[in-house]
């Protein structure tokens, strides 16, 4: 009898990639496009994850809905010139992120999934840019109401028909974690992101992504 099939699903910034510095630089940008002072770097860090427009209502929640449009559209235009400009180097992966995917793509019971706040052509973007072809099922903030809403990670376990129970969902901050509790998945927290550990509340914490494939087998054994 074959093993059932096991969806591993990744949250993007903050956890394959390093982003912070893109993000923050972006947000800068799109700030100076309204007059407005920009927030601290960890301002900006504790919203990575949310979907733009509920990021700028946090971010700037005096400047009303015209300019918080203004912030999502200077956002994106300053990140995406960034990123054409900087290449694969704009949001570099994590030290070893590559190895950890090729070795959980070569596993035939797995499929590897995305759920992120990033928009699709951001996402289409870095996955071209580091040749990333090993995700089955991506969701993006263009398609689902924003994290930590389940809608993501029912939508990926509904396009690879695998069992919550089968399914973990792995990210570096509180909406990643909640997301996956709210659709009944196991949550496994990265400890080097943009969310102090203490606010994860995960069911699993690693350290580094050599801990990921012996943690998924002794979490599936069980």
């Amino acid at each position: 009898m074959s093993a059932p099939l096991r969806l591993v699903l990744f949250d993007v910034d903050g956890t394959l990639a390093d982003s912070q510095a893109a993000i923050t630089g972006a947000m800068s940008a799109a700030f100076a496009t309204v007059d407005l002072p920009a927030p601290s770097r960890d301002a900006v860090l504790s919203i990575v994850g949310l979907s733009l427009p509920q990021a700028m209502a946090q971010l700037a929640p005096e400047a009303g809905s015209t300019a918080q449009a203004a912030l999502v559209d200077g956002y994106k235009q300053a990140y995406m010139s960034a990123r054409q400009a900087a290449g694969a180097g704009h949001s570099p992966l994590f030290p070893g992120a590559r190895e950890a995917l090729d070795a959980l793509h070569a596993v035939p019971e797995y499929l590897l999934g995305v759920a992120t706040g990033k928009s699709q052509r951001g996402l289409d973007a870095l996955i071209a840019a580091h040749d990333l072809d090993c995700f089955v099922t991506r969701q993006v903030a263009d398609h689902h109401p924003s994290k930590p809403h389940p809608s993501m990670v029912l939508t990926a376990l509904a396009e690879t028909g695998v069992d919550a129970r089968h399914a973990v969902m792995i990210g570096d901050t509180s909406f990643d974690m909640d997301m996956g509790r709210a659709a009944g998945v196991t949550t496994i927290a990265v400890d080097w992101g943009y969310h102090p550990a203490e606010r994860l509340q995960a069911d699993h914490m690693i350290g580094s992504f050599t801990e990921l494939e012996p943690l998924l087998e002794k979490i599936w054994k069980a």
